[in-house]
């Protein structure tokens, strides 16, 4: 069993600043892609930034210089510190994880139960 729990979604103003984490635990031999997605009401679920293993980030456009995804590969955790946030970045945020189980060696493709983000003033 594989879980991920997602913490630091709230409200903030316009401008200001929140930082999300989500943690693997459980049957993981390794995790390969790791980072966040986002969706807001009405919307499609989209990227928001993901970490290979090796390091590489890759950002949605839309937030590119103002939030940074970072991994801690030895503790299997991923945080997303958001900066400058702005009320369209209001979304119900979602950990993921591609990891191979520890057991079985299988690829696997986990999401976190999500957490609010809401920017408004």
């Amino acid at each position: 069993q594989v879980q991920l729990v997602e913490s630091g979604g709230g409200l903030v103003q316009p401008g200001g600043s929140l930082r999300l984490s989500c943690a693997a635990s459980g049957n993981i031999f390794s995790i390969n892609k790791m980072g966040w997605s986002r969706q807001a009401p009405g919307k499609q679920r989209e990227l928001v930034a993901a970490i290979t293993s090796g390091g590489r980030i890759n950002y949605a456009d839309s937030v590119k210089g103002r939030f940074t995804a970072s991994r801690d590969n030895a503790r299997n955790t991923v945080s997303l510190q958001m900066n400058s946030l702005k009320p369209e970045d209001t979304a119900v945020y979602y950990c993921n994880a591609d990891f191979v189980q520890a057991d079985s060696g299988l690829l696997y493709d986990l999401w976190g139960q999500g957490t609010q983000v809401t920017v408004s003033s």
